[in-house]
Parts: C-alpha cells; structure tokens; sequence
C-alpha cells in the first residue's frame, strides 16, 4: 500500500494527519529540496501534498523530485489563499514543450 505524505509548515498540515497522511514538517524553505531527495527514495510514497507557501521559489526542488520518484507531487493552498503557483508551473512547461504560451502572458 502506497504512503500519502504532506509537506509543510506543521500549522498547515497538522489536519492531513486526521484522514490518514504522514507528516513531513517543514519550516525553511531551503530545506525542500533535501527533504524531497529523502522521500524519493522511498518506493513506498505514491502521494506527496505541498504547501503553496513551501513550493513558491522551490520550482528546481519540485523538478528535481519528479525526475526521481513516480510519485505523485501536488500543491495545495494555504489559508491565505492560492497563488495559482500550479497553474504558473504548468504554463511554464507547457511553453517550453511546445514553444507557444497558450495560457497567456499572465505567467510569472
């Protein structure tokens, strides 16, 4: 059975705990891409969650993760709100992979 995991500040992922998912607590955001190293060397995770706040200006760490695991890594919003950073990602590859940039100019 594959392992969910939430990474993040303790205060914003407390509550995954309650439906089952390991926490992986993360206060400093230099720290992110070791910790996403150590969980991709457990076969184990299938599902890894992210907190906004943690993955903004940590796209390389977020890469660097996909290019090691098959597990699944998506980010979630915290209470301040989203700040579309997916969306931004997204954009970005998409632009790259095709060379046009269909989501608009909107893209940080």
């Amino acid at each position: 059975m594959f392992k969910a995991l939430a990474v993040g500040e303790k205060h914003l992922i407390m509550g995954f705990r309650a439906v089952g998912f390991e926490i992986v607590e993360l206060e400093d955001r230099a720290k992110l891409l070791h910790t996403l190293i150590n969980i991709s060397s457990d076969p184990d995770v299938g599902l890894v969650i992210l907190t906004e706040s943690m993955a903004e200006g940590n796209e390389e760490a977020i890469n660097e993760f996909r290019n090691r695991s098959s597990a699944v890594i998506t980010l979630i919003p915290t209470h301040e709100g989203s700040k579309h950073t997916s969306f931004f990602m997204v954009g970005r590859a998409v632009e790259r992979s095709i060379g046009i940039d269909v989501l608009g100019k909107d893209l940080k």
